[in-house]
């Protein structure tokens, strides 16, 4: 019998020819699902060759639960085409907590659908059908599904698809996973694949069907919309239940419900998708959320800016936009003769502020920093409340450097974002640096960007924090890092980013005089601290759910009189409050006392401040506190010191 060399755990290895993937794992199939073979994931029944190198892909960890999603998505695909011979197949990728799948129906799924075919899933797993891999050639792929449109379609993308379709057609051959039933081997169900997949149905552990509703086929509402069902799956049925949890609570925290109940913002059909209005309450905390932050840029020695909401195309076309991001644009309008566009980011505007005089090596670093209104134009399908929309204010900053300032203004940088966000309360963080794709075009020299991202390393490395790749996540200009911030109930929520630009300065000319006279290019960085207001509104709201700290709470401090005789009394206390700067109002409805502290409560004012009879005799007050705590007899003078202080030292309750 002949023999192979593999790797295995760093050691090299003899097995006979023939030996699977599984096999020299070891692998139960259960907590071990599947290998990574010289890079790439692989079925445990991957028949190994010579010089393979293997490691085990376990069922927990991200590569192992994408696995598993995709083989729920198909154990989901078969119950729905066993409960509806008529449905057609669309795609069914894994997707971050869970997947989905597309299919043609002639009606809507409604929740008893769900249930059937959920109720379907479970008996299809206990089954225990074997997932088994095999090559098929494209005309025999053809005709087997004959009768799946979308299939046929996808068949002619091969190696050319998207992110979602790759799971089916992303390699440089076909494949189809055929279901086979668990004693017989007969086959039970198919469906073009790329892998890996589980061994067996069984291994899935835990799933739950979410939802469903329309998609359009690959994404374009000028094809056909298909019905979608979403589903969860897990290694353990303690890690889903602790999942919905969390969706129980993000539900409680939805923005877009703390919004309207708070009397924050909307979106009013009038106006359009995707662009808010923010009512008086929301007004102030946007006020006071940009008035922190232009203080702080100040401190860093920052330069304020301002630019139009509109310009003419050619200024994108300098700049590179309209080539790379027109589909992200509002369409122009026809004004004298030129076409005029919604500006979707400020950066080209900036350029021109650099370029509007000479500049000196003296004046740099120079940071032009701007609230800026932009407007890209999101598809209706993604629109969504304050975190994606269509009309926003970016915290835009522009640094225009030398080449030998630019580490450092980068570990500045870095440093700036880490502890402006730290001051709103957001503590956790990892980097993610999103490098160029080999596959797609990019502007500027290879030498350009390996110098860039080598910048952006050494700046992330030093931070301390962890650094996650993200190839292929760059714009077509340059590298950036992402901050990445985790929310109070553990979600991640992409933030700050620091983006080095070597082409912009280049396509508009720009210039410095050196200290030697010569004229020289200077480095751009892009940074967006807050990303913009409108989405860092919307995840601050969700981390505190709606319980902003005092600092930034729209009314810091309510007064509650137990009767009318103690209202003045309460308007005193107020006058001393907003003499020092605190957002305080007296309830002087007809409510009783009690309806009054509810209301608070429902509105999360910080503080309220009760007066009775024996509080007016002795010149003070009750304080009672938004997590229903209670002093009483608290001076008046202690009060609002207490309350003062609270808001100048930023605590976060």
């Amino acid at each position: 019998m002949s023999e192979l060399r593999i790797t295995l755990d760093g050691s090299e290895r003899v097995v006979a020819a023939g030996t699977t993937a599984g096999d020299a794992l070891d692998a139960d199939g259960r907590t071990v699902i599947a290998a990574r073979v010289g890079g790439q994931a692989r079925d445990l029944a991957y028949v190994l060759r010579d010089g393979d190198v293997v490691e085990p892909i376990q069922i927990d960890s991200p590569e192992g639960r994408a696995i598993m999603r995709h083989s729920a998505a198909h154990v989901m695909a078969q119950a729905v085409q066993e409960l509806f011979p008529e449905a057609k197949l669309g795609i069914g990728p894994p997707v971050e907590n869970g997947f989905y799948y597309d299919f043609d129906v002639e009606h809507p799924f409604q929740p008893d659908d769900l249930k059937r075919i959920e109720k379907r899933m479970r008996e299809i797993v206990k089954q225990g059908q074997r997932f088994s891999r095999r090559v098929v050639a494209d005309d025999d792929a053809r005709e087997e599904l004959a009768a799946e449109p979308y299939k046929l379609e996808l068949i002619g993308l091969k190696g050319a698809a998207a992110d979602e379709e790759s799971v089916e057609v992303g390699g440089g051959e076909l494949t189809i996973y055929d279901n086979l039933d668990a004693k017989s081997g007969e086959l039970r169900w198919k469906d073009l694949c790329r892998g890996p997949h589980l061994p067996t149905t069984r291994v899935i552990p835990a799933f739950k069907l979410m939802r469903s509703g329309g998609a359009y086929w690959r994404g374009s509402e000028k094809n056909p919309q298909l019905q979608r069902i979403y589903g969860t799956a897990w290694e353990s049925r303690e890690r889903q239940d602790e999942y919905l949890k969390m969706l129980e609570e993000a539900e409680r925290r939805d923005h877009r419900k703390l919004g309207a109940e708070l009397d924050l913002f909307s979106f009013p059909n009038e106006i359009g998708s995707g662009l808010a209005v923010f009512h008086p309450k929301g007004g102030v905390v946007r006020r006071v959320l940009e008035d922190y932050s232009r203080r702080r840029h100040e401190e860093e020695g920052y330069e304020f800016v301002n630019t139009p909401h509109i310009t003419k195309g050619d200024l994108f076309q300098t700049s590179g936009h309209l080539g790379w991001y027109k589909d992200d644009m509002f369409p122009p309008m026809e004004l004298d003769g030129a076409e005029y566009y919604l500006k979707p980011m400020n950066c080209p505007m900036h350029n021109l502020i650099f370029d509007a005089r000479g500049r000196s090596y003296r004046e740099l670093p120079l940071r032009l920093f701007e609230f800026g209104s932009v407007y890209r134009f999101e598809k209706s399908g993604v629109v969504h409340g304050l975190t994606r929309v269509r009309g926003m204010t970016q915290d835009d900053a522009h640094i225009y450097c030398t080449r030998e300032q630019m580490g450092d203004e980068i570990k500045s940088l870095l440093a700036f974002v880490l502890g402006l966000l730290r001051d709103y309360g957001l503590n956790e963080f990892y980097l993610e640096l999103s490098t160029r794709d080999e596959s797609e075009k990019f502007i500027g020299s290879d030498e350009d960007w390996e110098e860039a991202t080598a910048a952006l390393r050494q700046a992330a490395d030093e931070s301390g924090l962890d650094l996650v790749a993200d190839p292929g996540g760059a714009a077509f200009y340059g590298p950036k890092i992402s901050v990445q911030a985790k929310d109070a109930i553990g979600r991640t929520w992409q933030l700050s980013t620091i983006q080095v630009d070597f082409n912009q300065p280049k396509r508009f000319g720009l210039e410095y005089q050196a200290a030697d006279g010569s004229r020289q290019q200077p480095v751009m960085i892009h940074r967006a601290l807050f990303g913009s207001i409108e989405r860092f509104f919307g995840v601050l709201l969700e981390h505190y759910a709606g319980a902003l700290p005092p600092w930034l709470a729209p009314v810091q401090a309510v007064g509650i009189p137990i009767a009318d005789d103690h209202v003045p009394h309460l308007r005193k206390i107020a006058a001393k409050l907003r003499e020092r700067g605190i957002r305080v109002e007296v309830d002087t409805s007809s409510d009783r006392m009690q309806k009054k502290i509810r209301n608070a409560q429902k509105q999360k004012v910080p503080y309220m401040l009760l007066a009775g009879d024996d509080d007016v005799a002795k010149d003070a007050v009750s304080f009672r506190y938004r997590n229903g705590e209670q002093k009483n007899g608290v001076s008046i003078d202690e009060a609002v010191d207490e309350i003062v202080k609270a808001v100048e030292s930023r605590i976060q309750v």
